[in-house]
C-alpha cells in the first residue's frame, strides 16, 4: 500500500511493471500526477491556514503584554489592604468574644422559655382548635409537645399534660364522629382517619365498619343514583387506598359487585322493549364510570369487565327486539283471523294488509334501531362495531327461520312436517282457523318477494363489513336460503288450506252418502239440503280467497246449468216457472252438451298450485 509506513517504492514498481502493460502504466502515471498535484494544493492550504493562526497568536501575545503592565503594583496594594482588614477583624472578634457567648446563651434561654410557655398554653390552644373545628392544628400542636410530656409529664408539666390529654380525648371523639357521619364529605372523613393515625389511635379496628358503610353507599348508588355519584365513589376508593393500603382486594370486590348489579339493572330493562338510544345512554354512562374508577383501581380491570358485559347486553337487546317483532306479527295474524267466519267482506283484506305492513315496516324499524348501535363514535361502540354488524345479520337469518317455524305452529303443522306427507291431523284442523292458513301462505309470498330483498338491500347499505365471526360458519345472512324456505312454506300452507277445506267437504259427502239405505231409498223429487251445505262451504272458500289471493274468480253463471245449482226450497216459484217453461227441453239438451264437453277436457289435478283466486 502506497499509504503504508512500510511502503517500498522499488517493490511497488517491480510489481506494477510485471502486472501492467504500457497503456496501464501511462494511465497510472497520469492518475498519480493528479494525486500529487492535489496533495500539493492541500499542503499549500494548510501552510496558509497555519500562518494566519500564527499571526493571530502573535497579536494576542502583544496585547497581553500591554495589559499586564502595571498589574503587579495593583496586586501589591490589594494584598496590603486585605492584611489590614484581617488584623482589624481579629481585634473585633477578640473584644466581642465574651459578649457573643452571653448573647447566644440568652437566646437559647429565650427559646426554652417560649417552649415552656407553649406547653403551659397548650390546653387553651387545643380548646380553641376544638371550638373552631381545626382538628389538624390540634393534632399538630399536641404531637409537637408530646416529646416534652414524655420526658417531664410526670413532674413539672403534669397538670398541662392532663389537661391536654383531656382535650385530645375530645378531639378523638369528634374525629370518630366525623368519620362515621354520612353527611361529611369523603375528603373530611379521610382526613379524620389520617389524624387518628397520627395520634396512634387503632384505626385498623375501624376498617370493617368503614367498609360496611362504603358498601351501603354503593348500594344507595345502585338504588338511588341521585344520592351519590361515581365521582364520589372514585374519591372514596382513592381515600380508602390511602388510609388502608391492604384493603385493595376488598375494594375490588365492591367495585365488581357495584357494576355487576348496575348491569343487571340494564338486563332487567331489556325484558321490556327499550329504544336503542336509551340503551346506549345507559351503557355509555356505565362505561365512563368504569373508566373513572379504573384510574383509581386498575387491578379491578373494570373496562374489560364492562366491555364483555356490554357485548352480552347488546347481543341480548338485538335478540329481544327480533322476538318482540315475531310476537307482534303473530298477534296481528291471530287477532284478525280467529273470528273469520263473522268478518265482513273487506275485513280479511284489511287484516292481510296489516300483516304485510307489520312484517315489512317492523323489519325497517328494527334496522333503524340497530343503526344507532353502530353510528356512535365512542370507544365502546368502535370496539364492538364488527360484532354488532354480525349479530344483526345473524339475527335476521335466525328471525326469518324462527318466524317460519312459528307460522307452521300457527297453521297446526309442526316444523318437522314432511314435504311428501299430505295428511293432516283432524284435531289440529278443527282448532286452526282456515283463513289463517291462507293468510300465512300469502304472507310467505310477500316475505319472499318483497321483504327479503328490502332487508338485503338495507343490510348491504348500513351493515356491510363485520367479519368478527369465524369464516368456517359462512356468511351470517343468506337471503337465497331464506327465500327458498318461504317459497317452500308458502306452497305447503296453500296445500294445507286446500287439504283442510276438502277434508271438511269430504266429511260432508261421506255423511250424505253413507247415512241413507240406498236399496230402500225413494227417488228424490227435489234437491237435497245437503247441496245447500255444500254450496255454503264453496262460498266460504270464495269469500276468503277473493280477499287474500290476487286475480279474479270465474263465477259459474246460472244459465250454464239447470236450476239444480240452487235449492228448490229456497226459490220454489222459480222452479215452477222453469218446469212450465217451453225451453225445458232446450236447456236439458244444453246441459248434456255442456257436461259432455267438461268430461272431454283433461283435468290436471296434481299440478303445482299458483297463488291466484
Amino acid at each position: 500500500s502506497i499509504n503504508s509506513t512500510s511502503f517500498n517504492p522499488d517493490v511497488y514498481m517491480d510489481v506494477l511493471v510485471q502486472q501492467s502493460n504500457l497503456e496501464a502504466l501511462l494511465q497510472r502515471h497520469v492518475k498519480m500526477a493528479a494525486e500529487i498535484k492535489n496533495l500539493d494544493t492541500d499542503l499549500q492550504m494548510l501552510v496558509y491556514e497555519n500562518y494566519n493562526k500564527f499571526i493571530s497568536a502573535t497579536d494576542t501575545i502583544k496585547r497581553m503584554k500591554t495589559n499586564i503592565a502595571g498589574m503587579e503594583t495593583n496586586m501589591e496594594q490589594l494584598l496590603s489592604k486585605i492584611t489590614s482588614v484581617q488584623s482589624r477583624s481579629d481585634t473585633v472578634n477578640t473584644s466581642l468574644f465574651n459578649k457573643r457567648e452571653n448573647i447566644e446563651k440568652l437566646h437559647r434561654t429565650r427559646n426554652l422559655l417560649r417552649k415552656v410557655q407553649f406547653i403551659y398554653d397548650l390546653p387553651t390552644r387545643l380548646n380553641k382548635c376544638i371550638k373552631a373545628e381545626a382538628y389538624a392544628d390540634a393534632v399538630r400542636f399536641f404531637t409537637g409537645a408530646k416529646p416534652i410530656f414524655e420526658a417531664y409529664g410526670d413532674t413539672s408539666f403534669q397538670d398541662c399534660k392532663k389537661a391536654s390529654e383531656e382535650a385530645m380525648d375530645l378531639v378523638i371523639q369528634q374525629l370518630q364522629a366525623k368519620l362515621y357521619s354520612d353527611s361529611e364529605p369523603i375528603e373530611a372523613r379521610a382526613e379524620a382517619v389520617v389524624l387518628l393515625k397520627q395520634l396512634n389511635f387503632p384505626v385498623n379496628n375501624l376498617k370493617s365498619n368503614l367498609l360496611e358503610k362504603l358498601e351501603d353507599c354503593l348500594l344507595n348508588l345502585q338504588t338511588e343514583p341521585t344520592q351519590a355519584s361515581v365521582g364520589d365513589i372514585s374519591k372514596t376508593f382513592r381515600a380508602y387506598l390511602i388510609i388502608f393500603p391492604d384493603s385493595e382486594s376488598r375494594l375490588i370486590e365492591l367495585a365488581h359487585a357495584l357494576f355487576t348489579n348496575r348491569y343487571e339493572t340494564v338486563r332487567g330493562a331489556l325484558k321490556e322493549r327499550i329504544p336503542s338510544t336509551d340503551l346506549l345512554a345507559m351503557l355509555r354512562g356505565l362505561w365512563e364510570d368504569a373508566t373513572a374508577i379504573d384510574e383509581v383501581i386498575s387491578e379491578a380491570a373494570l373496562p374489560a369487565f364492562s366491555l364483555e358485559t356490554t357485548r352480552d347486553i347488546i347481543k341480548q337487546h338485538i335478540a329481544t327486539a327480533f322476538l318482540h317483532l315475531q310476537n307482534e306479527i303473530s298477534d296481528v295474524l291471530v287477532t284478525h283471523s280467529t273470528s273469520n267466519e263473522k268478518l265482513e267482506e273487506s275485513q280479511l283484506q284489511t287484516a292481510m294488509e296489516k300483516s304485510k305492513i307489520k312484517v315489512s315496516q317492523g323489519c325497517i324499524d328494527l334496522l333503524q334501531e340497530f343503526r344507532h348501535l353502530i353510528d356512535g363514535n365512542t370507544e365502546l361502540l368502535v370496539k364492538l362495531k364488527d360484532l354488532i354488524i354480525d349479530w344483526v345479520q345473524e339475527g335476521f337469518q335466525d328471525f326469518f327461520q324462527k318466524l317460519d317455524g312459528h307460522f307452521h305452529l300457527l297453521s297446526g303443522r309442526s316444523t318437522g312436517f314432511s314435504q311428501e306427507s299430505s295428511t293432516v291431523d283432524f284435531v289440529q284442523i278443527d282448532k286452526v282457523p282456515t283463513v289463517l292458513v291462507l293468510m300465512l301462505a300469502q304472507l310467505c309470498v310477500f316475505i319472499e318477494q318483497t321483504t327479503i330483498p328490502k332487508v338485503t338491500e338495507d343490510l348491504a347499505d348500513s351493515f356491510s363489513g363485520g367479519g368478527a365471526r369465524s369464516s368456517e360458519y359462512g356468511p351470517p345472512f343468506v337471503p337465497g336460503e331464506i327465500c327458498r324456505l318461504y317459497r317452500s312454506s308458502g306452497e305447503k300452507f296453500l296445500q294445507h288450506y286446500i287439504n283442510i277445506k276438502t277434508q271438511k267437504i269430504s266429511k260432508l259427502l261421506n255423511k250424505r252418502f253413507s247415512t241413507p239405505v240406498w236399496l230402500k231409498h225413494k227417488e228424490p223429487r227435489e234437491v237435497n239440503m245437503f247441496v245447500d251445505l255444500l254450496l255454503l262451504e264453496f262460498n266460504g272458500v270464495v269469500s276468503e280467497v277473493k280477499q287474500i289471493l290476487p286475480g279474479l274468480i270465474r263465477r259459474h253463471r246460472h244459465s250454464d246449468s239447470t236450476g239444480s245449482t240452487t235449492s228448490s226450497r229456497s226459490n220454489p216459484m222459480r222452479e215452477d216457472m222453469l218446469n212450465r217453461s217451453n225451453t225445458n227441453r232446450s236447456r236439458s239438451q244444453f246441459l248434456e252438451n255442456h257436461l259432455a264437453k267438461l268430461f272431454e277436457q283433461k283435468m290436471e289435478i296434481f299440478t303445482k298450485l299458483e297463488y291466484t283466486q
